[in-house]
């Protein structure tokens, strides 16, 4: 079998079998076309790990970073795995294929202060009657209160949130539900814009759509709507010009820890399959406590 067809059916595995992430079947996808264009018409038996070692230099010699390095490794290892498993190949030239660790880097995270202050000028703004604002502030709200990721919310429909126990049911990575709750101010948010906001964005609509937070034409918004409007709302405060979505889950997860929060119960409202990654966090808040300290501590 040709190194192109195989590279098909395993993106169509991921995506119907395992159940990725969209962004990471199409990561993977990006990734194994990129490596297709150097094999050629080669069949699977035919490529080495020469091959992969020179394709992996190429991509350094381009500049990329680091970690889309160790992802190449990654999904590379994952469709010759998958092949194997096939019987495609009897023989995997990724085992020995190695890919510069990740640095890691900590994410970006606003203050508690800086936060109260968007959120309220969100609300002040929300507080005109204009639909699109008081959306935008329970959007808002919503990422910053349940730490959800923005895929989590945009997949949200109205049925989803339990507003009497303040709490949203949310499909995560891996098709894997769980509730979260989501606070007072954000459950406020979200009732202002059920009741003033929604029906008049669902007027725009050619059909009833069930999903919570709705577009510009009243069906269901975007990543990359929410993506803008957070970016523009959230760099200012933080400093940073590529900042989006996941800052707010961020920023929500280090002020959990930073008010003492379990660690685990930090996991499950984010969903973490593995604790690991949920305890970079526990750095950022150190690093926070130290900078504290810093300032103001006499002996410091």
């Amino acid at each position: 079998m040709e190194f192109a067809e195989a590279a098909t059916a395993f993106a169509e595995h991921l995506e119907r079998v395992r159940r990725l992430s969209p962004a990471t079947v199409r990561a993977y996808r990006s990734d194994l076309r990129d490596l297709a264009v150097d094999v050629g018409s080669a069949s699977l038996e035919e490529v080495t790990l020469d091959t992969l070692r020179d394709w992996l230099w190429r991509a350094t010699q381009r500049g990329d970073a680091r970690s889309t390095l160790a992802r190449r490794a990654a999904a590379v290892r994952s469709f010759f795995g998958w092949a194997q498993e096939q019987e495609l190949i009897t023989h995997d030239p990724s085992l020995r294929l190695v890919a510069p660790k990740r640095g890691r880097t900590l994410p970006t995270v606003a203050s508690q202060d800086a936060m109260r202050t968007l959120l309220d000028a969100q609300r002040v703004g929300a507080a005109q009657g204009d639909p699109v604002a008081l959306r935008d502030h329970a959007i808002l709200e919503l990422l910053y209160g349940a730490g959800i990721r923005v895929s989590e919310l945009c997949g949200l429909d109205v049925d989803d949130l339990d507003l009497d126990r303040a709490t949203a049911r949310v499909l995560g990575k891996g098709a894997k539900e769980r509730v979260v709750p989501f606070g007072i101010p954000a459950r406020d948010a979200v009732q202002a814009y059920l009741t003033r906001g929604r029906p008049a964005l669902a007027l725009r609509a050619s059909a009833a759509s069930p999903a919570l937070l709705l577009g510009a034409r009243g069906g269901r918004i975007g990543s990359r709507a929410v993506y803008a409007f957070v970016a523009d709302v959230l760099s200012p405060i933080v400093g940073a010009e590529t900042v989006g979505p996941h800052a707010l889950r961020h920023t929500a997860a280090t002020h959990l820890l930073d008010g003492g929060a379990d660690l685990r119960a930090v996991q499950e409202i984010l969903g973490h399959a593995s604790l690991g990654t949920t305890q970079i966090y526990t750095h950022v808040s150190s690093e926070r406590l130290a900078a504290t300290y810093r300032l103001a501590h006499p002996r410091a």
